[in-house]
């Protein structure tokens, strides 16, 4: 990455790559900011897990445009740098702040803009957005934009005093691209409203790439792909980990029993305190029979190879809102476990609906969720009508972006 680029862009806050999300993310965004300006290069400063993440990350970056660098939060709570920066908040919370993105300073005088990536980082879905108030803070403290990229916000209504907050922080922003409507309307309803403007998540924009041969894995005609996560349990079984993979053993179960395809699993994100594919392994295990037809996909896939093998079903139903994602631009049928804001809302701006195609946690069942796949295939050309029309306009609302970047960007 050259350094010296008049077009540099930092990418902030995102989680790593283990996330086939968060690297969507990544790769929507900088495929669109290379179509909107003349051979950029980007700083993505990241949150990670552990030290060895983050260098597995950097060395297996395959864009050569992108250079990854690590946020200073702790890593592990209650040790002695994680203390050192509980006491340094209390006594001296600007440099607590400058702290955290350290490793992000020295690059934000040659930046353009400075873009908060993750998708729903401005959310309770994780506690308090700190880490990320804090970021808007840094950027704003130097002079540069901060914009908040392809997110869905809020809500923050269960904490009065904290929505007040974020309403006056929210309007201290360069600029919120809002992926859906329903972000829009919340905003516009704690009046949030001068820096707001609407497009899709950046991870429509990323390109599915096909696996090499010797890696592609065999997917069998009308293929059912399934996504489950451990996080759906906090949702549907109050955190009970156990009952929620036996829950959704009997739900793959009962897909095979009632539609006779065969079933892919699919995992789309392995950070160690969130793995979908170790889930996985455990209803595999529950299932226990000897059936040809049910797959485990390995978890050695990368976001847009995950992508292509997504596209290549005959339908998705998915918990993790980039798993549908993929679904959805690759223009096959999607269904959704939801759990925020952020499905219902891509749903919405879809399907003009929030039910249809939708699994609300309250609901998940074997029984509702083999209703909504097959009403799904059922009314397949009706979907691929309502995501073409989506896409169309998403590719179109491209050019209202640009539009609006160059406002706020000084060339």
């Amino acid at each position: 990455m050259s350094e010296s680029n008049n077009n540099l862009f930092i990418l902030a806050g995102n989680g790593p790559y283990d996330n086939r999300g968060c690297e969507a993310i990544t790769r929507g965004t900088v495929k669109m900011l290379k179509e909107f300006y003349e051979d950029p290069s980007f700083v993505a400063i990241s949150h990670f897990q552990n030290d060895g993440q983050f260098q597995a990350q950097r060395k297996s970056e395959l864009d050569p445009s992108i250079r990854h660098l690590q946020s200073t939060r702790p890593q592990r709570r209650f040790d002695r740098e994680w203390w050192k920066q509980k006491i340094k908040r209390f006594f001296m919370p600007a440099a607590a702040k400058r702290d955290l993105y350290r490793e992000m300073l020295p690059f934000v005088p040659k930046a353009k803009a400075v873009f908060s990536v993750g998708g729903d980082n401005y959310s309770l879905d994780y506690g308090l957005p700190r880490l990320f108030t804090d970021l808007d803070d840094v950027v704003l403290g130097r002079g540069k934009p901060i914009i908040i990229w392809g997110a869905s916000v809020g809500p923050f209504s269960r904490m009065p005093e904290y929505e007040k907050f974020m309403s006056q922080h929210l309007k201290s922003v360069t600029a919120i691209f809002a992926r859906e409507t329903g972000t829009v309307e919340y905003l516009d309803s704690i009046g949030v409203r001068d820096n707001v403007s609407l497009m899709v998540d950046p991870a429509f924009f990323m390109e599915a790439v096909e696996p090499q041969n010797d890696q592609k894995p065999r997917i069998l005609p009308g293929t059912i792909g399934l996504n489950l996560s451990p996080l759906m349990a906090g949702y549907v079984t109050d955190g009970n980990i156990p009952e929620w993979i036996k829950l959704s053993t009997r739900i793959l179960t009962r897909i095979r029993e009632k539609t006779w395809r065969p079933v892919l699993l699919i995992p789309h994100v392995v950070s160690p305190h969130s793995n979908d594919h170790a889930f996985l392994q455990e209803v595999m295990h529950f299932y226990n029979n000897v059936d040809p037809e049910v797959q485990l996909l390995p978890a050695s896939f990368n976001a847009a190879q995950t992508k292509w093998i997504i596209s290549q079903c005959d339908i998705i139903a998915a918990a993790r809102t980039h798993a549908t994602i993929a679904g959805f631009s690759s223009r096959i049928p999607t269904v959704s476990f939801a759990y925020s804001l952020k499905a219902k809302g891509i749903n919405h701006d879809i399907f003009g609906n929030t039910d249809k195609y939708l699994l609300d946690p309250k609901t998940v069942s074997p029984e509702t969720t083999v209703e909504k796949i097959e009403l799904a295939l059922k009314e397949t050309p009706l979907i691929k009508e309502a995501l073409a029309k989506y896409l169309t306009e998403a590719a179109n609302m491209k050019i209202t972006i640009f539009e609006e970047l160059n406002k706020i960007i000084a060339f």
